[in-house]
């Protein structure tokens, strides 16, 4: 029986082991701790139970090493998640020997995730870190971290199996289904321990309340494939399932075996708890509302019955954020033996659907009488209207419609299948002839097809022709990822021998300029400086490039004389970015001299001189492709750089409701076709369109990594044009709105169900389209210190800051990549258009609106409303307006001032107390876009068609006249307060400047008379008659300004100089 059952287990690859080689290189500036002002560095490395050292330096606070330590990885799987500890010793051997241990000088914790392959690593210095607050650490260790696979051809030594059952039992506690959450993502795996799970003993059971939580593992919440299929393996025992009542057992479902392994070809795959999926009870119509509501949940017909002691006849669906919904799936394979045709194909009918397949295809070398087809339909199904329903499948000829067999199966025999069930193998059936024909002998053959019943989380749901959808590809749900982006540094330092013509006026430099050309990106450096004695010209400056992977583009290089009005060109040289060399941190690359070709100058020779360029992959920079304030991701390019993941967000795109029509078809009748596409980090994800309907609901649920709290989620929602459109046009979807949601605004582990309203401005104003109805869910794990600790970090990578960009460079770099995104999912099946992808990428947020700058205004002024409410406050003290009030603060600053102590303890209880009563007004859902704060409530329809407005303008120039106007105007209004802002600092630099010699001479001597008062009187009797003459009674007030205030403003400024 066991010799049979290893038979039956997949092949696995025994002699396959993986190694890590951790290269110590060097290290850099370490603290001296032999008392002789050097120390003597030894480096030990810990991973995966496994310590090797390295040898020891004498006396070198710069050691070298280039020592490379092995490690064998016991669990190939849970590697990501290993930690890799590297600690740097003195060794007190090489010391004075007062030391009874070898001192600490620092320590770099790593994870498996920022492990490269051989091949892609590169040499990465990190800062040592400290291992406690007291601790005095400074210097850095530069490392080379890569690992393999290795095949193992001999017999492995007999240490090994020993080893083996020790590392077992540990693996066979981890592969329990205790976790909640895990996800794996390219290889890697993340849980998230839940608070209590247990599995049931019948598939039925489930039960809800203050008592154990009963629930099934949960299938791969992807509904969509991407189109690079990493197969990722995940291992997981699971108990049995009972065997249902309701519905027979086939043979190729036999339950009660456990699933060994599932492939799941999509790079990021969440493997979640199965809890309790909350129906919704929606409005049927919006209420005209613009701010986001909370949908109410009902209980499930499951939930009910648990709770009343009774196992329904239905399963619970493994789906918690969004509504199961059911779906007949006919997959038809090929037939055989089929009567003579021409173009046979499959009709599928129901009582409320029918759909045709896509006619039959042959392949070589198979007989004609043996098509196949291949495909998978979807239709909607509801157990109550088909209980005593039929599926008829029947095949026909296309040109001549002549009947070529059927097949008829009654639905209440058709089986359920839910993931992890293994799909449903096709069998063969005889083709029956039919009522319609009488001729019985034109019937022949079988056709291979399989018949069950799922959910929207079956594996073949993504390719299926839904019947909710048409059968192109534009309305299918799909799984998109963006490019790798670089940034390429390119560095002109200069050029010599160029063959610049000598016929040049006298007294004239040449103007060299160097034109670089990257694709679509085109940059021009500035004028080159002549040496006179080497004839060479000098630039040194940086130009940066987009560049995207896979890196099969030249960078082109254009010397160009620009001295006369005719561009001259002196030479040129075209670069392979494939050759370019990749750094991740700020080390120095090595510069190279690249012959020029081609140029048209006077010398005409083969020769046209020589360039020195240094070139590099910035691999330290985040590539930004969205609008900083919105990005999703702070990540940067080279994935040696990247931290773990800190947590899980899932998203359950519920569906919309009121949604306005967006075309007209047949008969002039109003219609929409939406589909709803959700962008975080690099991962796109595409819901199917769902065609002719007001009211879409899309049940689909997505899930991504979460590497910074920091970071904003983008949902919107469209209206599918190219599905109707030929191969030759491009028709462009049009926007129905979209909204953004914080992920650091989302409590750990709650679920936020709500409905947002779909806004957008056109010009005739604002525009309610709709209202999108999503279940958001930031899963969190419990280590509370890693995710706070991301709040304490640089928000972009450390090349940002050790070489920053300039505003005006990096958003003409962000334009760049959001052009290059656009291009890349262009090129999908189906395509991601241009003004889908900007849309959600906010490219065109930098453009002028007088609508934003109000706004923007109305933001500054509700940031100081409480310094104007302080201030507000102070005065009705002051004035006594509350007696009561009044006399309190004057007893709290007798207390502040003879006990200076509590001044800043009091300061930060205030705060405290500010902040405890402001949690009874926290918001309770995720803020969708808010109208007031855009303004759109109020705009002016000039305003809003001057937004829309293209660059250059295309309207009359009266209108841009009035327009120019208008902005003269808001400018002067501007151009005053700024007017008014220097005429008060120039006033406070008048008091010491000598400019009014009266007010510095009276200034000065007021200053000397506060000097000795404040030398013969206690500080705590001025601090209490200041507060006192301050908080006086309105009685002892003089209505006129203070002598202090006035002799302010006649002091001088300069606006008098202003011409």
């Amino acid at each position: 029986m066991a010799a049979a059952s290893q038979q039956q287990l997949p092949p696995q690859p025994p002699n396959t082991v993986r190694k890590v080689i951790v290269e110590v290189v060097e290290a850099r500036d370490l603290l001296p701790k032999d008392g002789q002002g050097s120390s003597s560095p030894y480096v030990i490395a810990d991973f995966d139970s496994q310590k090797k050292r390295t040898s020891t330096k004498y006396r070198d606070l710069n050691p070298v090493w280039n020592e490379a330590l092995e490690f064998i990885v016991s669990d190939p799987d849970n590697m990501v998640v290993e930690e890799l500890e590297i600690e740097v010793f003195n060794d007190k051997k090489f010391g004075n020997g007062s030391g009874r241990k070898n001192h600490f000088l620092g320590r770099v914790k790593l994870y498996g995730s920022q492990f490269a392959k051989r091949g892609e690593e590169g040499l990465v210095y990190f800062p040592l870190e400290k291992k406690s607050v007291f601790s005095w650490i400074r210097g850095e260790i530069g490392l080379r971290i890569y690992y393999y696979d290795e095949i193992v051809e001999d017999q492995p030594p007999p240490e090994e199996p020993a080893q083996q059952p020790q590392q077992q039992p540990p693996q066979t506690e981890d592969a329990k289904p205790t976790p909640g959450l895990v996800v794996v993502e390219e290889g890697r795996v993340f849980e998230v321990p839940s608070a209590h799970r247990e599995y049931p003993r019948g598939v039925d059971g489930y039960s809800r309340g203050h008592g154990t939580v009963r629930c099934y593992p949960s299938p791969p919440v992807m509904v969509a494939e991407e189109s690079p299929p990493d197969v990722v393996h995940v291992h997981d025992e699971l108990p049995p399932p009972a065997e249902p009542t309701s519905m027979p057992v086939q043979p190729h479902m036999a339950q009660g075996l456990p699933v060994p392994e599932e492939h799941f070809p999509v790079p990021e795959v969440r493997k979640m708890q199965s809890s309790r999926g909350e129906r919704v009870s929606i409005l049927k119509r919006p209420n005209g509302d613009y701010s986001p509501r909370e949908i109410a949940g009902n209980k499930t017909q499951g939930d009910n019955a648990a709770a009343s002691g009774v196992c329904g006849a239905d399963r619970i669906h493994p789906y918690d954020l969004v509504e199961p919904m059911q779906y007949l799936f006919v997959k038809i394979v090929k037939a055989r033996r089929l009567a003579p045709n021409d173009s046979p194909y499959v009709k599928v009918r129901t009582s409320n659907h029918f759909i045709k397949s896509d006619p039959a295809i042959y392949r070589p070398g198979e007989p004609t009488d043996s098509p196949e087809w291949r495909e998978v339909f979807a239709l909607g199904y509801n157990k109550q209207e088909s209980a005593n329903a039929t599926l008829e499948i029947s095949v026909w000829d296309a040109p001549t419609e002549n009947f070529l067999g059927g097949v008829c199966f009654d639905l209440s025999d058709v089986p359920v299948r839910e993931p992890p069930d293994s799909p449903l193998a096709p069998q063969w059936y005889r083709l029956e002839s039919g009522a319609i024909d009488q001729n019985s002998s034109s019937v022949s053959g079988d056709i291979q097809l399989a018949v069950w019943i799922g959910t929207q989380n079956d594996d073949a749901f993504p390719e299926a022709r839904s019947s909710d959808a048409p059968s192109v590809a534009h309305s299918r749900s799909k799984v998109y990822q963006s490019p790798k982006l670089w940034y390429l540094r390119l560095t002109v330092i200069e050029a010599q021998d160029l063959q610049i013509p000598p016929n040049l006026p006298p007294l004239t430099v040449p103007e060299i300029r160097v034109k670089a050309q990257l694709g679509f990106q085109s940059v021009r450096s500035r004028r080159g400086n002549m040496n006179n004695h080497s004839m060479s010209v000098l630039w040194n400056e940086d130009l940066i490039f987009v560049a995207g992977e896979p890196l099969e583009d030249s960078l082109i290089l254009l010397v160009e004389d620009r001295t006369n009005k005719d561009v001259i060109l002196l030479g040129h040289v075209m670069i392979p970015l494939i050759s370019i060399e990749q750094r991740i941190d700020e080390r120095r690359v090595a510069s190279k001299w690249l012959g020029l070709e081609g140029g048209g100058g006077g010398g005409g020779g083969p020769y046209c001189g020589r360039i020195h360029l240094r070139l590099c992959l910035e691999g330290g920079y985040h590539v930004l492709d969205e609008a900083a304030h919105v990005c999703s991701d702070f990540r940067p390019t080279a994935k040696q750089l990247w931290k773990p993941a800190i947590g899980i967000l899932e998203l359950g795109i519920l569906g919309a409701r009121g949604l306005l029509p967006m075309k007209t078809k047949g008969g002039g009748k109003g219609s929409t076709d939406a589909y709803c596409i959700a962008k975080y980090g690099k991962k796109w994800v595409r819901t199917r369109t769902v065609t002719d309907s007001f009211d879409p609901r899309w049940n689909e649920q997505y899930t991504w990594q979460v590497y910074d709290p920091c970071t904003v989620l983008t949902v919107g929602v469209f209206d599918n044009w190219r599905m109707f459109a030929d191969m030759a046009e491009d028709k462009p979807d049009s926007r129905i709105g979209k909204i953004r949601i914080r992920i650091s605004m989302l409590e750990s582990n709650r679920v936020y169900t709500n409905s947002y309203p779909l806004l957008i401005l056109t010009r005739m104003g604002l525009k309610k389209m709709g209202e999108i109805e999503l279940a958001v869910r930031f899963a969190c794990p419990s280590l509370l210190p890693d995710t706070c600790a991301a709040y304490g970090q640089p928000l972009l990578p450390r090349m940002h800051y050790l070489r920053p960009l300039g505003v005006a460079q990096q958003e003409a770099l962000r334009g760049a990549a959001t052009k290059m995104v656009a291009q890349w999912l262009a090129r999908s099946e189906p395509p991601l258009g241009q003004e889908v992808v900007k849309y959600m990428l906010d490219a065109d947020s930098h453009t002028w609106s007088m609508r934003k700058s109000k706004a923007n205004w109305f933001r500054i002024v509700a940031v100081l409303a409480w310094a104007v409410g302080l201030a507000k406050w102070l005065d009705n003290i002051r004035r006594w307006k509350n007696p009561v009030t009044t006399v309190l603060v004057h007893v709290l600053y007798l207390v502040l001032v003879w006990y200076p102590d509590l001044v800043m303890p009091t300061g930060f209880l205030y705060v405290v107390l500010i902040g405890v009563w402001y949690y009874r007004f926290r918001p309770n859902i995720p803020a969708g876009m808010d109208i007031r704060l855009s303004q759109a409530e109020t705009v002016d329809p000039d305003e809003i068609d001057e937004e829309f407005d293209t660059i250059p303008s295309s309207k009359p120039p009266e209108i841009i006249r009035a327009r120019y106007d208008r902005l003269r105007i808001l400018a002067g209004r501007v151009q005053t307060v700024l007017g008014d802002f220097a005429t008060q600092g120039e006033r406070v630099q008048a008091l010491v400047s000598w400019r009014d010699p009266r007010a510095t001479k009276l200034f000065i001597g007021v200053c000397l008379a506060i000097t000795l008062i404040l030398y013969v009187v206690p500080p705590k009797m001025v601090a209490v008659a200041l507060g006192f003459y301050y908080l006086r009674h309105p009685m002892f007030r003089d209505p006129m300004p203070p002598a202090s205030l006035n002799f302010f403003r006649r002091l001088p400024s300069l606006s008098d100089r202003l011409m």
